[in-house]
């Protein structure tokens, strides 16, 4: 599981740059749920009876400060960009103290978008953050990365950028790759890829009306309190199901998702470097598959 710790690790970067990438205010609130489902034990992968839910509402809005055209008429765009996620778990029946109750990951952060040529863009963004089990907010649940990915645009459909990002995640600062992916097709039915966040294809029943089955992947982090050593708690969850999307006027849409946990795990990671490419001795925890409800509002006043 570190790869899936590296990948959210970076994802901070990536992860919204289509939201903050508008030229208008614009965002998202979505809640999530996922119902009880039974915990298996890390050293042989055993059904117990101890079981846990998730419960999460995100919020994500970019509110630009500067918006210019080039001589071509692509925007220059500086924007101020918060997310917030806050997750309420219960857990029953453990001998002991395993997971969280809480968790609470909320970061503001400094976005700049460009073309630096026809085919080529840059996204530049530096945030900070708390990333918290909530039991005690200290500096040390205090996480700052930047970062700028240099995005190669080979047609309107396909966009793929690689750049640095330097964080604090490890206790010191450290500079790691950032990858960013989008493809999509246009039409009736449309495809779309984009890394970190998933896979989406839909199709368009009416003008107000498109149904999609999704693939996505979505995560939290939070600093924790292991034996007196600052540690790094990660949620991560892959989710499938069917997303009816509802359009009500051309700013605002509804998306209601209706499916199933593929994955759902724990994983803990020390902070400190030398750390960072042991490998475990065990598998990290995770819990069976089962149902996954979401329902969300999104809205983008960009000029069109």
């Amino acid at each position: 599981m570190k790869t899936l710790r590296y990948f959210f690790t970076l994802s901070a970067i990536t992860f919204g740059s289509s939201l903050f990438a508008q030229t208008g205010f614009s965002g998202k609130i979505k809640a999530e749920y996922v119902p009880f489902s039974n915990y298996l034990r890390p050293i042989d992968s055993l059904k117990t009876g101890s079981t846990s839910d998730f419960k999460r509402i995100q919020a994500a809005f970019s509110i630009p400060i500067s918006t210019t055209l080039d001589e071509l008429g692509r925007p220059r765009i500086w924007a101020v960009g918060v997310e917030g996620s806050y997750a309420k778990m219960e857990n029953r029946n453990y001998e002991e103290s395993l997971f969280p109750s809480e968790m609470l990951n909320a970061q503001i952060g400094l976005i700049h978008s460009r073309h630096i040529s026809k085919t080529w863009s840059i996204m530049a963004m530096a945030s900070v953050g708390v990333y918290t089990d909530m039991e005690e907010i200290s500096s040390k649940d205090l996480l700052a990365q930047g970062g700028v990915l240099f995005i190669k645009h080979f047609n309107p459909r396909l966009a793929l950028g690689v750049g640095p990002v330097l964080t604090n995640t490890f206790g010191v600062p450290m500079v790691m790759p950032g990858l960013y992916f989008n493809w999509s097709t246009q039409g009736r039915y449309k495809l779309q890829i984009n890394f970190p966040n998933g896979i989406e294809f839909g199709a368009k029943l009416s003008d107000a009306v498109e149904l999609k089955t999704v693939v996505e992947l979505s995560g939290m982090t939070a600093e924790v309190n292991r034996n007196n050593t600052s540690m790094l708690l990660g949620y991560q969850q892959v989710v499938a199901g069917l997303r009816p999307e509802i359009k009500l006027n051309k700013s605002l849409s509804v998306q209601l998702t209706a499916g199933t946990s593929l994955a759902r795990s724990f994983s803990l990671t020390s902070r400190r470097l030398k750390d960072f490419f042991k490998m475990k001795d065990e598998a990290d925890p995770r819990f069976t598959t089962t149902f996954y409800g979401s329902a969300g509002l999104s809205w983008n006043f960009s000029k069109r």
